[in-house]
């Protein structure tokens, strides 16, 4: 049974529903994001959460009425004799290299101590802390980051780690983020073995090995490479998810002065800071829809829509948005999501886990 925190529109949630668990609490703040997770759910007949929906800080569980509420849930789901896990993604600007870098002091870094706060209260069976590479990288932040990881061995927790690369299993998206496992103790019979890469589709070896489309002027046909892995490319995705007729297909910013950009940055060139141009035959990078940050559909004259950032995001096909939710939540929602294929696999590797 998985309590759900920092849900978002749930793409983390759903990887864990595929894989066989239950989502039976689901916390978020954003009431928009609540409302694409409740949209997404009914159109793809997954029952909704037993405890609810909870639309409020994470801090509210900490005191009070929100402690209550949380223990007597969690306690319920223990007498079943089922294990209880909690999974999240704590807010991460402020440890990204690209963001704030104000670390556990800012706004969304303190949030990554409350995540662990409930954990320590709440002791679930397991958890999975999932957040941004800058947070191991970072000298100050990896500091904070070894703490909350003392904080929890002291409370009896096995902790697992990995930077992992979302591209290892089969997104078509060089996204690099943090994955912390922990599993209590008297529940762990080998300790030092945890399958990172049991479900792993590529290893960064093989990624790296394989000959790459560079960049092509724009609007002229590519020519596909050989060997290169299909499901790795952005067009793959695009094809998959049939993503022209997706009901989020229009849903895309247009710009206020001109298309003088759009028309003349490569196919595949996405070395500028800001305007980033995708190649059909080759990954996305990290789907950072923000902070001045625009990539551009590889043959169109336009930014992405929304269908296809879902798309290079990895979700299925039926997944959609509703179509009353802003362009700005739908982005911002899209691109604070963890990919769904990265999601059923560690989920699918943490199922193994435990069932053994």
């Amino acid at each position: 049974m998985v309590f759900s925190f920092f849900s978002g529109a749930g793409f983390l949630d759903l990887g864990f529903e595929k894989a066989g668990f239950e989502v039976v609490f689901v916390n978020e703040i954003d009431k928009s994001f609540i409302s694409a997770y409740k949209h997404s759910r009914n159109i793809m007949e997954i029952p909704q959460p037993r405890y609810g929906y909870h639309v409020e800080s994470i801090d509210e569980f900490l005191h009070d009425n929100g402690e209550h509420l949380l223990k007597e849930s969690v306690n319920k789901e223990k007498k079943t004799g089922k294990l209880v896990g909690f999974i999240g993604g704590p807010p991460c600007p402020d440890f990204s290299v690209g963001g704030k870098n104000k670390g556990k002091d800012g706004e969304n870094g303190k949030l990554s101590k409350s995540y662990i706060d409930c954990i320590k209260k709440f002791q679930p069976d397991w958890f999975v802390f999932e957040n941004v590479k800058g947070l191991w990288r970072t000298k100050k932040h990896r500091e904070f980051y070894d703490g909350l990881k003392t904080e929890l061995l002291a409370e009896g927790y096995v902790l697992q780690d990995r930077l992992i690369n979302s591209l290892e299993y089969g997104v078509a998206q060089d996204r690099d983020r943090i994955i912390l496992f922990g599993c209590k103790a008297d529940l762990v019979k080998n300790k030092s073995a945890f399958p990172w890469e049991s479900h792993m589709k590529y290893s960064k070896e093989d990624i790296s090995s394989y000959d790459w489309p560079d960049r092509n002027p724009f609007e002229n046909q590519p020519t596909i490479p050989a060997g290169v892995p299909k499901e790795l490319t952005v067009q793959h995705w695009f094809d998959k998810n049939d993503v022209p007729n997706h009901p989020n297909a229009e849903a895309h910013f247009t710009p206020r002065a001109g298309l003088a950009k759009f028309l003349v940055i490569d196919e595949g060139d996405t070395s500028k800071k800001s305007y980033k141009r995708l190649h059909r035959f080759r990954y996305s990078p990290t789907a950072a829809y923000g902070n001045n940050e625009v990539h551009l559909h590889p043959f169109k004259a336009r930014r992405l829509s929304a269908a296809e950032a879902l798309s290079i995001q990895s979700l299925p096909k039926e997944f959609e948005l509703p179509q009353t939710m802003t362009l700005s939540a739908m982005f911002k929602t899209i691109g604070n999501g963890v990919p769904f294929l990265f999601s059923y696999g560690i989920a699918s590797t943490i199922k193994d886990y435990l069932d053994e």
